[in-house]
């Protein structure tokens, strides 16, 4: 074959290729931002805060963390401090115990009615509860908007303490004057939910099978009332 015919046929093949076509690269979709922030809450308190006599999803805390989570689509991460019978300055030796971090979104105190059951004065209830406020407070970041305290329940509106409701009502009344009172001086949201509690003798449903704490319906009447107010706390 001739040098000039290589060149020919090179040629011809060359240009009787068809080139396939550039293909840009794939656009990877950018997926949506569905992520959530993370919600840290403290519930420190006695046998309300932990639930007594009620499964653990109808603690109010827990339903409380229900709410936050169904409403505002945060994650919640809860950790209760709680025990039935503790007092004051009980709940505030655990506290010393545990040293928690001051890193919390969200704390809530409900303390006292202990202190009330074996009588003490509540002039020795005050400066116990003032110290959990502050201790409260430190947990929050120092910001007192994220600190929320809850009145104490009635349970002189209970099958167990009905005998004696005067006497107990008068005594939840004057520790929860207390207790808002130092709310009012730290500059702390303090709910009242004590009025619930006493339609407990009315309404069998909203006293738990023990005859004394509240039931799971009671509670959610309580985040009923609570959770508005915690909603305009968060960011």
């Amino acid at each position: 074959m001739t040098k000039a015919l290589v060149i020919i046929l090179t040629l011809v093949m060359v240009f009787s290729c068809k080139h396939e076509p550039k293909v840009p690269p794939a656009l990877i979709p950018v997926p949506e931002d569905n992520t959530t922030d993370t919600i840290r809450y403290l519930a420190l308190g006695d046998s309300y805060t932990i639930g007594e006599a009620v499964s653990l999803t109808e603690r109010w805390p827990v339903q409380l963390e229900h709410a936050i989570k169904s409403s505002l689509k945060d994650t919640v991460f809860l950790k209760i401090v709680a025990r039935t019978g503790w007092t004051s300055d009980e709940l505030q030796a655990q506290l010393d115990l545990l040293n928690l971090p001051d890193t919390f979104d969200l704390v809530s105190v409900l303390i006292g009615v202990n202190n009330q059951f074996r009588g003490r004065l509540v002039s020795s209830f005050i400066p116990e509860f003032a110290a959990l406020i502050e201790e409260a407070i430190f947990y929050a970041q120092n910001d007192t908007d994220k600190v929320f305290v809850v009145s104490i329940p009635d349970y002189g509106y209970t099958p167990q303490g009905q005998s004696n409701q005067p006497n107990i009502s008068l005594g939840i009344d004057t520790y929860n004057a207390a207790s808002d009172s130092v709310c009012l001086e730290y500059g702390v949201t303090y709910i009242n939910i004590t009025d619930i509690s006493r339609s407990g003798l009315a309404d069998a449903s909203l006293v738990a099978s023990d005859g004394l704490h509240p039931s799971g319906p009671q509670y959610s009447q309580w985040v009923s009332r609570i959770a508005p107010i915690v909603f305009n706390k968060i960011p």
